[in-house]
């Protein structure tokens, strides 16, 4: 029997034709012997836009949410989950494409210490002309203790040095804390931030992530820099983060207790 790593992948109709891209992406990882993924793509809401550009692969789980609304991209990953049967979870956006050998790295670096949560990867911004671009900041090879992240976001004007979209997770860590935060953007930075107060994490030096850049993707409409709703958005994942380390709750639990944020 194989162990799996499940990838989740959110999707609407404008970012669909790049699904084929992401496929071929996932067709060219190679996993240890034993394990293999599953792909679920979610479309956010129902549409006759997404099933076309469903790669066919017995790998592949194609679902649809309500027809009448769109939940956004947090609310379709978490529906996603409940088709999840793995013990770990990756994140890939619709238009992203993993670099090859990245979740090899990402799922040894889990396997090999029970104490990490979760795992990222540098990532590269790839542009139109396809041509890749990278940007400072990355934080070094090797454990991201807790609060690391978090302090560094608050720091830099809640900019994260490590990108959500690179994420492997446990999926029982996941479940834990409720999946993606219920929030029109930064969904993926909140998921991120709380992890990071109750765990310890993992990055990876080598590229993982080529992040694509596009006129329609989400993150690039006026919205998404409307500065009365950034302010909102910043001002719950900050609150959520601060809440769990101040729990004390921690994963895994250690034996002695409560683990303290230092």
């Amino acid at each position: 029997m194989s162990r799996h790593v499940v990838i989740v992948t959110a999707v609407h109709g404008p970012s669909a034709p790049f699904l084929a891209e992401a496929h071929a992406s996932l067709r060219a990882q190679e996993l240890p012997a034993g394990w293999d993924w599953r792909w679920v793509i979610q479309e956010d809401g129902r549409t006759d836009d997404v099933r076309p550009h469903v790669p066919d692969d017995p790998r592949v789980v194609f679902r649809q949410g309500r027809p009448e609304r769109q939940g956004g991209p947090g609310v379709a990953r978490t529906i996603a989950l409940s088709h999840a049967v793995g013990e770990y979870v990756k994140i890939l956006d619709a238009d992203d494409q993993l670099t090859p050998g990245s979740l090899a790295r990402d799922l040894a670096a889990l396997e090999a210490d029970p104490t990490l949560g979760w795992a990222t990867s540098r990532a590269l911004d790839l542009l139109p002309d396809g041509s890749t671009a990278g940007f400072p900041g990355d934080p070094e090879h090797g454990p991201i203790e807790p609060g690391a992240v978090l302090d560094h976001w608050k720091a830099n004007g809640f900019r994260s040095q490590v990108h959500p979209a690179t994420l492997l997770v446990r999926r029982d860590l996941l479940l834990a804390l409720g999946g993606w935060m219920a929030l029109p953007a930064s969904e993926d930075t909140g998921l991120l931030l709380a992890l990071n107060c109750v765990s310890r994490g993992w990055f990876s030096a080598e590229v993982g992530l080529l992040y694509r850049k596009w006129q329609g993707q989400v993150t690039g409409q006026a919205s998404h820099v409307d500065p009365a709703e950034r302010a909102a958005r910043m001002a719950v994942v900050e609150a959520r983060a601060l809440a769990l380390a101040s729990s004390g709750w921690s994963f895994p639990p250690p034996a002695g207790g409560p683990r303290e944020r230092p």
